[in-house]
């Protein structure tokens, strides 16, 4: 290993959920590549996001604060930059900067932060951009195109996806591409956009590799998968037979001791008025196909994040190369009495994520580390490995120190919070978790206190159960620290 500062990669998923398939012996998705860094590294079980809506997590990942301090609260909030981003940092100490996917962290794009690569404003859509048109054409490939098996309707997403039916080819021409619906893409897995992005950071790590240029470089790939709508080839569909899917753990939940936010549902056929349906209007036999689904996008951005992996390992690039690989949040499909797409309730499907490191010749390989660690912690632990930090405080703390030495002080107790979808649901929500008990205030809704070792898939909210009194005291003493610590205005009394 060099003296030299590492290279730095940062892979992140978008909108997979922490599924809890697997505890139980049930299916779940498969992620080799994923893994196999992990296995190189570190993993870390416990890691959760900022918040569960793209916009102010993503922000979260550029500045290091939670959304009460950064003020992106909704995916459309998108105050000004007036926060330190770590991408800027990393440019002034010299790092070259590339990014290549999806932004959605308010406004502007990686381009307006010191990178080069592909990025637009706002969600985007790459199947309509230039660059895919060019990638297309280096590589003798067809436009995407997928075969259409189920679509969940939304009010206002008739209009803007006008050829979107069921039994018919479709390719994602609008303006941004998430539609509600799955099916299989009959096109080649390199028409994909998970497959286009990796493409463009190999191509780029080929050059950086051929460069003579002594800077460490900072590359990053925003896959907009495995957000919905999921397409997946047939060579990832072929990985799981839906009939093995087995009924999830909370699909059957009433959720009769559950806050308003878990009601919400904006999907047809499972819901009416905007309310979800109980009992679910779709079948488990339905679900399994959706889950299916869902599964092999997984598993196919997964084999696109390996190819960056392997390209790094082909131009001897590794040894000095950092690689994190995360996800922005959860999604909630088949949860909680059978949702699809996400809301702002804070389950662990919704709010749990994954973070692998590895860091050849300095961290310890093959560790799964039970830390609590958040959002806030990724921009300042991407700066401590190139030898910097932020100038102004910052909410998260570098997890090198834990990664080298598991021994070393953490935290025993993690924020997350949520101010509401933004569909009209502007409600706020401070959750606190440890390494058994999870609380959350709603502010003018019901409480949640659950024990999640006895409890995984929070079916029983002890909020009014006397013998959890004294621990829901001690989560809400928590969650002040917390609070108070991070400069968070909101007034407790006001969220209990």
């Amino acid at each position: 290993m060099t003296e030299q500062r590492p290279n730095i990669v940062f892979i992140l998923n978008d909108h997979q959920a922490y599924y809890r398939h697997g505890w139980d012996g049930g299916v779940r998705p498969q992620t080799p590549n994923y893994d196999r860094l992990a296995a190189g590294g570190v993993h870390f079980d416990r890691s959760y996001c900022a918040a569960p809506l793209c916009g102010p997590t993503r922000r979260t990942l550029l500045t290091g604060l939670f959304p009460h301090n950064h003020k992106q609260h909704h995916n459309y909030t998108d105050p000004p930059y007036d926060h330190e981003v770590y991408l800027n940092l990393l440019s002034d100490q010299g790092y070259r900067n590339f990014y290549y996917g999806k932004w959605h962290a308010g406004p502007g794009s990686a381009l307006d932060h010191n990178c080069e690569g592909f990025s637009y404003h706002d969600y985007g859509n790459p199947y309509i951009t230039p660059e895919y048109g060019d990638y297309l054409e280096r590589y003798d490939l067809p436009p995407a195109e997928h075969l259409i098996e189920r679509v969940f309707t939304v009010e206002g997403f008739d209009e803007m996806f006008p050829k979107l039916k069921v039994g018919e080819k479709y390719r994602c021409e609008a303006n941004w591409c998430g539609e509600h619906a799955i099916g299989v893409t009959t096109t080649p897995k390199e028409t994909h956009e998970s497959f286009f992005l990796a493409n463009l950071a190999c191509e780029k790590l080929t050059k950086l590799s051929q460069s003579t240029d002594d800077n460490p470089f900072h590359l990053r790939v925003d896959f907009w998968g495995p957000h919905q709508p999921h397409f997946p080839t047939k060579e990832f569909t072929d990985l799981y037979n839906p009939e093995e899917i087995e009924v999830y753990g909370n699909f059957n939940s009433d959720l009769k001791n559950k806050p308003a936010r878990y009601h919400r549902e904006r999907n047809h056929p499972i819901s009416k008025d905007d309310q979800i349906i109980f009992p679910n209007p779709l079948p488990w036999e339905e679900w399994q196909k959706v889950l299916a689904r869902a599964y092999a996008h997984i598993s196919m951005v997964d084999a696109a994040g390996g190819m960056i992996l392997d390209k790094l390992e082909e131009l001897g690039l590794a040894e000095n190369t950092v690689v994190l690989w995360a996800l922005d949040h959860g999604d909630g499909v088949a949860c909680h009495g059978g949702h699809f797409d996400k809301s702002s309730y804070m389950p662990e499907e919704m709010v749990r994520t994954y973070l692998a490191l590895r860091y050849p010749g300095q961290v310890k390989a093959g560790r799964v580390l039970p830390h609590l660690i958040s959002h806030v912690d990724i921009p300042p632990t991407i700066l401590d490995l190139a030898g910097t930090q932020f100038n102004e405080t910052v909410d998260g703390t570098s997890l090198l120190d834990i990664c080298k030495d598991e021994n070393t002080d953490w935290r025993e107790d993690l924020l997350v919070e949520t101010f509401g979808h933004g569909w009209g649901d502007e409600d706020l929500g401070k959750m606190i978790v440890t390494d058994q008990y999870k609380f959350i205030a709603n502010e003018g809704q019901m409480n949640e206190l659950y024990d999640l070792d006895a409890d995984p898939y929070e079916l029983d909210n002890l909020i009014d159960n006397p013998d959890f009194k004294e621990v829901q005291k001690n989560m809400i003493e928590r969650l002040v620290v917390w609070m108070a610590d991070t400069g968070d205005k909101a007034d407790i009394n006001d969220l209990l």
